[in-house]
């Protein structure tokens, strides 16, 4: 699986960014796809993720209300939409695939395996 993710840049508190990752490659049906990030200093956090198939989703707490995680099956193409950002949400945010044929825990960061370049996402105050 080879992932391209784009779309950070930066935007004053309160405004809206939306990430993209554009997935390829063999992937089963029940792959899943997680938008992470990590600041400078902290611990890479799983933010938001997605099952291909069905409505499953996880948020985390911190930007649960705020983002938005969305797919395109027609492009192969996850979306994270950014609302009401915070200064606190500015980190290099990375998407990863859990490329298992069997549904697992969406919110187990361990099960991501295939992850795709960073984009940055700067938020100012």
């Amino acid at each position: 699986v080879q992932l391209q993710a784009s779309g950070g840049g930066l935007v004053q508190a309160g405004g809206s960014l939306r990430l993209s990752c554009a997935a390829s490659g063999r992937t089963f049906s029940n792959y899943a796809i997680g938008w992470f990030r990590q600041a400078p200093g902290k611990e890479r956090e799983l933010v938001a993720a997605i099952r291909w198939s069905g409505s499953s989703t996880y948020y985390a707490d911190s930007v649960k209300g705020r983002f938005t995680i969305s797919r395109d099956n027609a492009k192969n193409t996850v979306y994270l939409q950014m609302n009401s950002l915070k200064p606190e949400d500015t980190a290099v945010y990375s998407c990863a695939a859990d490329n298992s044929p069997f549904p697992r825990d969406l919110g187990n960061q361990n099960y991501y395996d295939y992850w795709g370049q960073g984009t940055q996402v700067t938020v100012s105050s």
